[in-house]
């Protein structure tokens, strides 16, 4: 299941088998073809621990028509064949994408999928990093049957105008036969609802519609009451019922007043953490039981925000999100690139390709509140700071109803806090300086104001410090639980009580594997900063945190 609720009533959906065929294709991989569920990681197989290369991945299963096939994620690139024909390439992890398979004849098929985790020239973000490039169809994939039109795409925004709660919405439709149609969809939201006007969609094309919806009575969406609603399209094509899209939404907007972060007009200060995609021998392929559980421990120390660090995240993650009325700062996939690699030939167009296809497809999660991009890139030479600005323009187009920023070194020089709606700064005092917490942020805080930043929300968007989980020992060394609760404790404090601080996101919640390169400063190859273990088991600055968290 792609998402935690029907996204269709009318639209056909099939079934493939939850277990698959796997082959790796490279050296290093196994002699023969195993059975894994899907989604999973082939780091979760023995003997393919630190597998990199490719592997086939093979369903057969019964059906016919125009098909489309929706896959939530592949690790890192994927092709995509249907009977031995490529029908498909994708490049990137965290984003989901769909292949349509026209006049298939009915009867039984092989759906094969080749998913690639090398590094190489072919990609310019998928590189050796701080957290572990997995291999593998690591979210769900699911099978859908259409017909002459589909609905493609599904975008809400409220706006609260003259008191009353309205829902602009935007409807893309798709052409898949080879005529004119006349097509119209019935919108319905909340307590309103609306038909679009008739319109001729032209063979094999696409239209975009839009209306406006009075919704009614509702009640607007909060971290403290999360109120949701659906909001339903259905697609007539020449006068008959042929398909169906159905998503949530908040009513809520985010605005910035002054230094605060504000949703509905009411400030928020943010206390958040930092999480990865990753839990112990299941890597990126995070069931939604785990999920659940981060969540409910992130609530449970009082934090009230969550960043998708750094790379967007399993909508089924966001979902319950917007249940649990846990904020959130998404990013799109970029981390610690130099300048000489933002300038690789393939840049522009992968990182281009991620944002579209991340706002595309999250847009109408109302717990998200911030969009992110390139976190701890260079900013600093003027090249640099060009591609941020690009990036944060190309954020602000595609969605104008959130604020947009990035997650900076903590440094001096940087060029695009003027850039940003929110500055951020990734911070570690005490853990790789001994720089006093309160003086640093003080003096990190007149920084940003002098240069660029004036007046602007101040975010820590990273601080924290390691534990080796089960190392304690009363003298409080590096790397023991102890001395990362009485730093955190420090950290915490120190941002929370600068006045021109708007919020903190810990890093991190959860110890994750990183990639080998990391040895040397990683033991074990594992970031131990989480507050709780890889398998969520908390060290002691768990309670800290929620000690530290509840005085403010």
């Amino acid at each position: 299941m792609l998402r935690l609720f029907a996204e269709h009533h009318v639209r056909r959906e099939l079934q493939l088998a939850p277990v698959w065929t796997m082959t790796t294709l490279d050296e290093g991989g196994l002699d023969a073809p195993v059975r894994v569920s899907v989604p999973s990681v082939w780091e979760s197989i023995p003997g393919l621990r630190t597998y990199k290369g490719r592997a086939a991945y093979e369903n057969r299963f019964v059906g016919g028509g125009t098909l489309r096939f929706v896959f939530g994620g592949v690790s890192f690139m994927a092709k995509v064949y249907l009977d031995g024909e490529l029908l498909a390439e994708h490049y990137g992890a965290y984003t989901a994408f769909d292949v349509i398979a026209r006049d298939v004849p009915q009867g039984e098929h092989v759906l094969r999928v080749e998913a690639d985790n090398r590094y190489g020239e072919a990609s310019a973000l998928h590189v050796e990093n701080d957290y572990y490039s997995y291999g593998g169809i690591n979210r769900p994939v699911g099978l859908q049957q259409l017909r002459r039109a589909y609905i493609e795409q599904l975008r809400i925004v409220t706006k609260r105008e003259g008191g009353e709660w309205k829902g602009y919405v935007t409807v893309s439709v798709r052409s898949l036969c080879g005529e004119d149609v006349t097509v119209s969809v019935k919108l319905s939201a909340a307590d309103g609802g609306v038909y679009t006007a008739p319109v001729t969609l032209e063979a094999g094309g696409r239209c975009g519609l839009s209306e406006c919806i009075e919704l009614g009575d509702v009640t607007p969406w909060s971290p403290e009451r999360p109120q949701l609603y659906l909001l339903q399209a259905e697609l007539a094509v020449d006068g008959a019922l042929e398909d169906d899209l159905i998503d949530r939404f908040g009513c809520r907007e985010v605005t910035l007043q002054g230094r605060r972060l504000c949703i509905n007009g009411e400030s928020v200060r943010i206390k958040g953490f930092n999480r990865h995609e990753d839990y112990g021998a299941l890597g990126s392929a995070v069931p939604v039981e785990v999920m659940t559980r981060d969540l409910q421990m992130m609530r449970d120390m009082g934090a009230n925000a969550v960043r998708t660090c750094h790379y967007p995240n399993d909508p089924r993650f966001l979902d319950l999100c917007d249940e649990m009325g846990m904020l959130v700062w998404e990013e799109s996939h970029a981390r610690g690139l130099t300048l000489a690699q933002m300038q690789h030939p393939l840049f522009a167009g992968q990182t281009e390709q991620c944002v579209r296809e991340m706002i595309a497809q999250h847009v109408n999660h109302p717990s998200i509140v911030i969009w992110g991009c390139l976190n701890e890139c260079d900013d600093i030479t003027p090249e640099g700071a060009a591609i941020y600005r690009w990036n944060l323009d190309l954020l602000r187009r595609l969605d104008s109803s959130r604020p947009v920023t990035a997650a900076l070194l903590d440094r001096k020089g940087s060029l695009i806090f003027a850039d940003c709606d929110i500055a951020s700064v990734n911070l570690y005092p005490l853990w790789y300086h001994p720089t006093d917490p309160t003086l640093h942020v003080k003096n990190m805080a007149a920084y940003v104001e002098a240069n660029g930043g004036a007046g602007k929300p101040v975010i820590v968007s990273e601080i924290g410090a390691g534990a080796i989980y089960g190392y304690r020992d009363p003298g409080a060394m590096k790397w023991t639980e102890e001395r990362q609760a009485q730093i955190i404790a420090r950290q915490i404090d120190a941002v929370l009580s600068h006045p021109d601080c708007a919020g903190i996101f810990l890093w991190q919640f959860a110890d994750v594997r990183v990639d080998e390169s990391w040895f040397d400063k990683r033991p074990g190859c594992i970031n131990n900063k989480g507050v709780v273990s890889q398998y969520r088991r908390p060290k002691l600055s768990y309670q800290t945190v929620k000690e530290c968290f509840a005085r403010y």
